[in-house]
């Protein structure tokens, strides 16, 4: 499916005119709805990076995986076939799935994992999403290679709600380890340390020029002088936040994830795993070769990749001898980032994020949550001990209000819901944290092991949600970004340190705050977001640095069916993989 015709209705003096074209409009949108059926088949492929093949999880054999092209309003019907070793879940990541948890995705959360061999058909309809979105695996550290880009344009007969580009392109960031992203975790899940940092990170999964046996397969975007790009980018690296930039260009973000914001120009951005931005590039330098790169924004005390990953935009019009790096051409111009710990920038670009419109953010609130997230310990009688090598001979945690999440392994949580299985979760997650400390300062001791268990919160229909995520200086500060499936949020405030009801609420805002599906804490500080829970079922929530994932920060929620039918659960599908 290619990129769709986008056209734009412009005011016209006539009232009833203007009536008959939006009734069109609305008509054919619907009839030209698609129906789009794919086979996913997971399988390894030899991929070549930094001198070295390895045997890599792919989807179709390609890597990054498939782009999916459609419309708000489509279907898919996506078969996925696992030919892999490993147990394998597609997500598809901040489509709300209305109704159907089931094509949600998270392993052991919505679903039990496809088993090799085996297969699963997700099916689902993009409702009143357009924008950029992603999916990639669900299961382990699988999504380091299992990955590809959603691209959701208007309906039929609408347009973009910023000037239309010349051209689209998706930016993939991920990170590549030089060996079996599964060994890596499972060295981390034994020993109780932290995972190996990665050895590159990618654009369109290359490493670009600065990296060893690279230079060859570096990504190249070839623009014509004076058109308008929009970059679709996306965070699908599995621990670290980044900072990504054009030499020489600004960038204009029209949109995150599926929301419009009020149009604003950087020089550079900040982008979490999990999240995506849509930006406008103007070729509006001198014809020549710019680098586009991204690295690591580091918020937390401890290792991490400090490798710098770059692809090349190459005017056509550029002289020959800018086109080739060789012994007598210049390298391309290369963009100033941010120093590795730049928060300050970090911060003040996230604080031009507004939604393009006033929006309705619920005012009467009926669960006021406040949850704490961060790392926590846990104690080894023996610290010497293969198994405890964590600080102190101890093993790396995390958790929410102290709760580090266990997942099930006999059944999925959604299935052990919807069977009415005991014995499998609990539904009495606290809703603050069971002990009230200086949550940023000095952290007594005491207080860094926390309590694993399988335990969701209960929401009803229709209630109006307020989260409240606050950091902790637990090991150490750390912007985690939370992502919430099934359902879009309003982020209505942030700031730095313990968060203050009687006087940070009043300065939240409720006219224009982005609408998101994932959203970073500041470290050592606090984030706000509101939510009306209108989607039935269990839907999982955590924070999408993979390695604090599998140490349990994480959590879920159950929101039961309403009163009328179209806001009930709908039944599993025939095909729904056993455990």
């Amino acid at each position: 499916m290619g990129i769709p015709a986008l056209i734009t209705v412009k005011p016209w003096s006539s009232c009833l005119l203007l009536g008959v074209l939006f009734i069109f409009a609305f008509v054919a949108s619907l009839s030209h709805a698609e129906i789009q059926f794919h086979e996913f088949v997971i399988e390894a492929k030899p991929v070549k990076r930094l001198c070295r093949t390895h045997n890599t999880v792919t989807v179709n054999g390609q890597f990054p995986g498939p782009t999916l092209q459609v419309r708000d309003g489509d279907t898919l019907i996506i078969t996925t076939i696992n030919r892999a070793q490993y147990n394998i879940t597609l997500h598809w990541h901040g489509v709300n799935q209305k109704g159907n948890p089931w094509a949600d995705g998270p392993e052991y959360v919505t679903q039990c994992p496809i088993q090799p061999g085996r297969s699963y058909t997700y099916q689902f309809t993009i409702e009143d999403q357009e924008g950029t979105l992603w999916w990639h695996a669900h299961s382990r550290w699988i999504r380091a290679t299992v990955y590809g880009a959603i691209i959701i344009y208007p309906r039929f007969g609408s347009s973009y709600l910023f000037p239309v580009p010349n051209r689209e392109i998706p930016i993939l960031l991920g990170e590549w380890w030089d060996k079996n992203p599964m060994d890596v975790l499972m060295q981390a899940i034994f020993t109780g340390a932290a995972p190996n940092v990665s050895d590159a990170f990618t654009i369109n999964s290359q490493p670009g020029d600065l990296y060893r046996c690279s230079r060859r397969e570096t990504v190249r975007f070839q623009v014509e002088a004076g058109e308008t790009v929009l970059l679709r980018i996306i965070n699908a690296a599995m621990n670290q936040e980044l900072f990504f930039g054009v030499a020489n260009h600004n960038l204009t973000v029209v949109g995150v994830d599926t929301s419009y914001t009020k149009a604003f120009s950087t020089s550079v951005i900040m982008i979490a795993p999990g999240q995506t931005t849509n930006v406008l590039l103007t070729a509006d330098q001198p014809p020549a070769r710019y680098y586009m790169a991204a690295r690591a924004y580091n918020s937390a005390n401890g290792a991490f990749d400090n490798t710098t990953t770059t692809a090349i935009l190459a005017y056509k019009s550029a002289p020959c001898n800018a086109k080739k790096w060789g012994s007598n051409s210049s390298a391309p111009v290369f963009p100033t980032l941010p120093g590795f710990s730049d928060t300050a920038t970090a911060t003040a670009y996230i604080a031009q994020i507004r939604n393009l419109q006033e929006v309705k953010v619920p005012t009467v609130i009926d669960e006021d949550l406040f949850f704490t997230v961060g790392l926590g310990l846990i104690n080894c009688s023996n610290p010497n001990n293969p198994r405890c090598q964590g600080p102190n001979g101890t093993r790396f945690a995390a958790s929410i209000n102290n709760v580090s999440f266990e997942f099930p392994t006999g059944n999925s949580l959604m299935q052990a819901y919807f069977q009415d299985q005991p014995g499998v979760f609990t539904t009495d997650f606290p809703p603050v944290p069971p002990i009230k400390f200086d949550y940023t300062g000095n952290v007594s001791r005491g207080l860094w092991q926390p309590l694993k268990g399988t335990k969701l919160y209960k929401l009803k229909f229709g209630s109006s949600v307020q989260l409240v995520w606050q950091d902790t200086s637990i090991v150490t500060v750390e912007d985690h970004p939370m992502h919430l499936h099934g359902h879009e949020f309003y982020v209505v405030g942030s700031g730095f340190g313990n968060f203050n009801p009687s006087t940070d609420t009043a300065n939240f805002n409720l006219i224009d705050p982005p609408r998101r599906n994932t959203i970073g804490t500041p470290p050592g500080g606090w984030v706000a977001i509101r939510f009306v829970a209108n989607n039935p079922g269990i839907w999982f929530m955590h924070c999408h640095l993979d390695s604090h994932l599998t140490w349990g920060l994480a959590m879920a929620f159950l929101v039961e069916n309403g009163d009328e039918e179209l806001q009930a659960v709908q039944s599993p599908p025939l095909d729904l993989p056993p455990c």
